[in-house]
């Protein structure tokens, strides 16, 4: 059974859990059109999918817990799921990182983290959570709209001068 509770100082190395692949099947395409957002799919062909994985953050405990929350998801003890909830100077809270474990995805575990984040905003007087996903992380960007998010803009120059370039970030919001 999966347990989802607040990482604190007795179990803080589990915020180093490490990042794995995902798949890159397509690009979610955000419109902005009478102060409403829309989006499209554009699914990838087969010979253009490709896998991506993001560097391991070095998360530091102590420097971090100053203005952030780590929620953890647990699987007979050990963690296969985090999300790091941070302060912001608004009244939406910042879901910092998501991830799950490859061998755990698909099962509502990070439905399960995102319950869990929005009682921690809540209790800290925020209307809600808003976090980002890079448009060709589409899965991602479907999870967040699945969950309750609404997009609420849109980067498009987070990634230029990078390796990263020609990607945007589009900016979700969920209200609680």
């Amino acid at each position: 059974m999966i347990e989802v509770k607040i990482i604190d100082a007795t179990n803080k190395e589990d915020i180093k859990l490490k990042n794995e692949e995902f798949q890159l099947w397509g690009r979610m395409i955000p419109s902005y059109e009478n102060e409403k957002w829309a989006y499209t799919v554009h699914e990838f062909a087969p010979k253009d999918v490709s896998q991506m994985c993001f560097p391991d953050e070095n998360y530091q405990y102590e420097e971090m817990s100053k203005n952030s929350i780590f929620i953890g998801a647990y699987d007979e003890g050990e963690c296969i799921g985090l999300a790091i909830m941070q302060e912001a100077f608004f009244k939406y809270m910042y879901l910092y990182d998501l991830k799950i474990n490859k061998t755990h995805r698909k099962q509502g575990i990070a439905n399960m983290l995102i319950e869990k984040a929005k009682e921690v905003a809540h209790l800290k007087g925020y209307r809600g959570i808003y976090t980002q996903a890079q448009d060709n992380n589409l899965s991602a960007c479907i999870f967040y709209v699945n969950t309750g998010f609404h997009i609420g803009g849109l980067d498009t120059k987070v990634y230029n001068g990078t390796v990263q370039d020609g990607k945007a970030d589009i900016l979700f919001y969920l209200d609680i």
